[in-house]
């Protein structure tokens, strides 16, 4: 490893072998080549929800269909490879009781060929290094983690990387980023993941470097770490269900090294995602969005006090109910309700009643 980074580091930089790149890639983040796979691994998994459509899996429980990927560089994986076993085992026990109405068609690795994937691999290492350097020596925390595409955009990130359109993904509900699910909640990109003409859906295992996490509140408009402290976002500080790489990041932060290609019901229909499950049931708003509506009504000087009080709060000065608390001084109940409920209807429609 230290001899391949300082490979990296050279100006006279030596050639490196798809072989090598993948012997280099292959070391567990989470252990999937090793048979110990509790390395950096959460296996508490509560929502087994599945739907009660009717199952469309096929019966041929081997995979055996052609390889969607023929001629893409894509290396498959055999049934018998300890590998493929791992991934597989891994991925259908994580998706609860939606498990056993899900077949694997194919597992395939990445071989990085061609000069562009090469130079993504090295520039990953290189980031890897620069990321654990800034935090002082710690881990850079490199992980496992999941992203839902159609084949074609397997392809297209394979061969150009990581794309920004300009539309955030998930209607930009945690910014502007690329979203990936943590390697023990495939089930939150199952859902999202499109159905070929095949009638197959696609995952990317992806390693990415968190480094530094920072919780991204539902409403954030970040497209990169809000300080030099943080290198990614997540949406849950204890039980994250989405890890968010910043556009700024995505095509230095992020290796695909697997796809793992699967038939699963057509319905997901009772499967729940964050988003849906955290649509608030009770006056809220992002503190960002809160402040810039109330500079529009309030007086200079009790905006000024709530954007200190907010700072104070995002520097780890107080806590968040403290801060809630001197809002309420501040704006009034009356306000903040009447505030609250238009952003409420903006964003979610009006409601009922």
């Amino acid at each position: 490893m230290a001899d391949y980074a300082h490979q990296c580091r050279s100006p006279t930089l030596r050639t490196v072998t798809p072989d090598a790149v993948a012997r280099e890639y292959n070391h567990p983040a989470v252990g999937l080549n090793s048979p110990d796979l509790s390395d950096q691994m959460d296996d508490q998994y509560t929502d087994s929800s599945v739907s009660d459509c009717e199952s469309s899996v096929s019966s041929d429980q081997s995979g055996a269909a052609t390889s969607p990927f023929v001629g893409s560089g894509l290396m498959e994986l055999q049934e018998g490879d300890r590998v493929h076993r791992l991934i597989k085992e891994r991925f259908v026990s994580r998706l609860g009781a939606l498990g056993g109405q899900v077949t694997v068609a194919g597992i395939h690795q990445n071989s990085y060929t061609g000069e562009a994937a090469r130079a993504r691999a090295q520039a990953f290492q290189i980031y890897s290094e620069a990321v654990q350097k800034k935090g002082g020596g710690d881990t850079p925390n490199v992980r496992y983690a999941w992203y839902a595409t159609s084949k074609e955009g397997v392809l297209k990130i394979l061969s150009y990387g990581f794309g920004y359109s300009g539309k955030p993904e998930n209607n930009g509900l945690y910014g502007c980023g690329v979203y990936f699910a943590p390697d023990n909640h495939p089930l939150e990109s199952v859902k999202s993941a499109p159905i070929d003409e095949d009638g197959l859906r696609h995952l990317l295992l992806c390693r990415i470097i968190m480094g530094k996490p920072e919780l991204v509140s539902p409403g954030s408009e970040q497209s990169h770490p809000s300080s030099e402290q943080y290198d990614s976002g997540i949406d849950d500080l204890l039980s994250p269900r989405r890890y968010i790489v910043w556009s700024t990041h995505m095509n230095t932060h992020v290796l695909p090294v697997y796809v793992v290609s699967f038939r699963a019901p057509r319905c997901l229909r009772g499967l729940r995602t964050p988003e849906e499950s955290r649509k608030p049931t009770s006056p809220w708003m992002p503190f960002p969005i809160l402040i810039s509506e109330l500079s529009k009504i309030l007086r200079p000087s009790d905006l000024s006090l709530i954007s200190k009080y907010y700072k104070d709060h995002k520097g780890g000065k107080i806590s968040r109910h403290m801060l809630v608390q001197k809002v309420r001084q501040i704006a009034g109940d009356g306000l903040l309700t009447r505030v609250i409920k238009s952003f409420r209807t903006k964003q979610f429609g009006r409601e009922s009643g």
